[in-house]
């Protein structure tokens, strides 16, 4: 997979191992509200906001914020507006960070409270994503026209309702932190994240302009 929009050697290097042939049908088929979401919009040539929801914004989805920024950059979709949310504030957990600077982003600690927040690069040229663990209805985030995509269960069935949203798409993902304090914490947290990486640039790749 190659594409003009470069993005850092290294995670340019990645990005090229993705293969759309592991993702199941299933899983398309989950996927497929989110494509037709931003096709929509990306026909009218509107702003596509998409806010990734997890109970505790800390790990799926601040994964799916960035690697979908990424995506949509990667394959030069315009307008796209990604950002993250729980359905309350911890922290952004430090392996994703980790993790993300291992897959070759560019990663800066803004700061270094309780909550630190990061800026997360993917491209030498491009604005950085600013990471930091926040609710979904934050003032950081959009308060209308978004869709909502649910990254865990919990917060798919623990709010059925987000004010604001244009549309709700369930999109699950398991947790890596039932790996936490483990030998395969780093495996399952890379795992994780390049399961929804590859996804997410699925999605975007299937976005006709």
């Amino acid at each position: 997979m190659s594409n003009s929009n470069a993005l850092f050697p290294k995670l340019n290097e990645i990005v090229s191992l993705f293969n759309f042939e592991k993702i199941t049908a299933e899983r398309r088929k989950i996927l497929q509200p989110l494509i037709d979401f931003i096709q929509l919009k990306a026909n009218d040539n509107l702003e596509i906001r998409l806010n990734f929801i997890c109970t505790h914004n800390s790990r799926r989805s601040h994964l799916s914020q960035v690697w979908a920024q990424t995506a949509a950059h990667y394959f030069d979709v315009k307008n796209v507006f990604c950002y993250s949310g729980g359905t309350e504030a911890t922290a952004l957990f430090p392996k994703v960070a980790e993790t993300l600077k291992n897959s070759g982003f560019d990663i800066k600690m803004l700061s270094q409270e309780n909550n630190p927040v990061y800026a997360i690069k993917f491209a030498a040229t491009e604005s950085p994503v600013i990471g930091f663990s926040k609710t979904y209805d934050d003032l950081f985030n959009p308060e209308s026209g978004f869709a909502a995509i649910m990254t865990c269960s919990q917060a798919d069935v623990g709010c059925p309702f987000i004010a604001g949203a244009e549309k709700r798409i369930p999109v699950t993902f398991e947790d890596p932190k039932a790996f936490d304090n483990t030998e395969i914490q780093n495996e399952k947290y890379k795992e994780r994240s390049i399961q929804i990486a590859t996804e997410m640039f699925y999605v975007f790749s299937q976005i006709k302009k």
